[in-house]
């Protein structure tokens, strides 16, 4: 149904794309979604991102799958467009970066002015499009492969262009990356399945790892930590859905359940101290906390944590354009209940319940991973068509950002002074 389904755990907003353009919604409330923006202009988008609650959403489609465009859909305007040597596998943004993914490049934007600032040329081959960027005010951390053939984690830090570090995080080609919502956890997953793990921001120290399954591998499509940076939801091609509590397990422990559990938790924690590194592994990893059983498998879904109308969610967005929204037990956990059932799995559905705003049409040819499609290896610069920007692409005539709304802290993007401040039209030069 849907091209792609991107839930932003900041802002409470889910994004789609669709075989007729792309569409906004909130996610505030549990009883129905609000669409607070739909556009038509551009069909079979495959890759759209909001950031957080401003009005600046980029788009990419599969009629030109080599062009980004930036837009301010309150305004209905395009504020500029960029072209790249090969398809885009996806893009990342935040307050202070613009990172667009190729299949062996990375390119890094000044998301003030939309400057080009880096190109990370070379890299691995990559062509999933896997990466994370932070969302935190104060940094800017993009996380991606450092090898095609195991899964090697590279750091770098966006805000200052320089590499922060490596992180050797699975024997297997990596499948999913995630940074918590203050950028100091970095989770991730291998095409194995079977386990994930989360390392400590900027250092890469090994801080938890949890074992999804042993029985078989899984292809893991996302992973997404809770708003506090507590609980971590993994979604697979499987029926079922992990939720993992961030707790270390020994004497400061008082307060937790007295569970056998717990206490077999413990027990093996305390004696993997004496067996080889190998099997202290296993022992030391935890089971999940809370889980999700869907009625469907075998689908690409993106899953993530929220907190709607104070209570909190797991959301799971699918492939065939439905959302389901469970209710969390963060205190008990185990089988999470169905809340409620957004969407429609047929086109009968999506034409009788649209007019409500809570449908979503799209393309039955899903992307096979969030925001990719197949590419060529990418060489050559990026090139760009801008009004009102400079050859480099910097702005000219102080047509910036304003510095407020890029301050350190919380920062309101919901007035009508919210980026982008001007009108930038198309300069309609090829």
């Amino acid at each position: 149904m849907c091209v792609c389904a991107r839930a932003c755990v900041c802002c409470r907003s889910l994004a789609l794309g669709t075989k007729t353009g792309y569409k906004l919604f909130s996610l505030t409330m549990v009883e129905k979604l609000d669409c607070i923006h739909e556009s038509a202009e551009t069909p079979d988008v495959y890759i759209v991102e909001r950031l957080f609650s401003s009005s600046l959403v980029v788009v990419v489609s599969t009629a030109m799958p080599q062009r980004m465009n930036i837009y301010h859909f309150k305004k209905g305007t395009e504020i500029c467009n960029y072209s790249y040597p090969n398809n885009i596998l996806a893009v990342k943004l935040n307050r202070q970066r613009l990172m667009v993914c190729l299949e062996e490049s990375i390119y890094i934007h000044n998301i003030k002015d939309m400057k080009l600032l880096k190109t990370l040329l070379n890299t691995p081959s990559n062509p999933s499009g896997l990466c994370a960027l932070s969302t935190n005010h104060s940094n800017s951390y993009l996380a991606y492969p450092g090898s095609a053939t195991i899964g090697e984690i590279i750091v770098y830090d966006a805000n200052n262009l320089n590499t922060v570090t490596m992180i050797p995080a699975h024997d297997s080609p990596l499948a999913a990356l995630t940074f918590n919502t203050s950028a100091t956890k970095l989770a991730s997953a291998s095409e194995r399945g079977t386990v994930i793990r989360v390392f400590s921001i900027p250092e890469g120290q090994r801080l938890f790892e949890f074992r999804r399954g042993m029985k078989r591998y899984v292809n893991i499509s996302s992973l997404s930590f809770s708003p506090d940076g507590q609980f971590l939801c993994a979604s697979s091609n499987t029926e079922t859905v992990h939720i993992f509590k961030l707790e270390q397990l020994g004497p400061s422990g008082g307060d937790e359940a007295a569970t056998w559990t717990s206490y077999v938790g413990k027990m093996f924690s305390a004696a993997s101290s004496y067996f080889p590194a190998q099997v202290s592994g296993m022992m030391s990893q935890d089971r999940a906390f809370a889980t999700v059983h869907l009625l469907t498998s075998g689908q690409k879904n993106v899953c993530t944590l929220a907190m709607i109308q104070k209570l909190p969610r797991l959301l799971v967005a699918t492939a065939d354009g439905q959302l389901f929204i469970y209710n969390v037990d963060p205190l008990d956990g185990g089988e999470c209940m169905l809340s409620h059932k957004l969407f429609g799995v047929d086109d009968d559905q999506v034409e009788e319940t649209e007019s409500e705003g809570s449908e979503v049409t799209g393309p039955a040819q899903a992307c096979p991973s969030y925001a990719a499609t197949a590419a060529l290896p990418a060489s050559g610069p990026v090139t760009a068509t801008l009004t009102g920007y400079s050859e480099d692409g910097g702005a000219k005539k102080g047509e910036v950002i304003p510095e407020h709304e890029f301050a350190a802290g919380p920062v309101c993007l919901d007035d009508e002074n919210e980026f982008p401040p001007v009108s930038i039209q198309k300069s309609g030069k090829s």
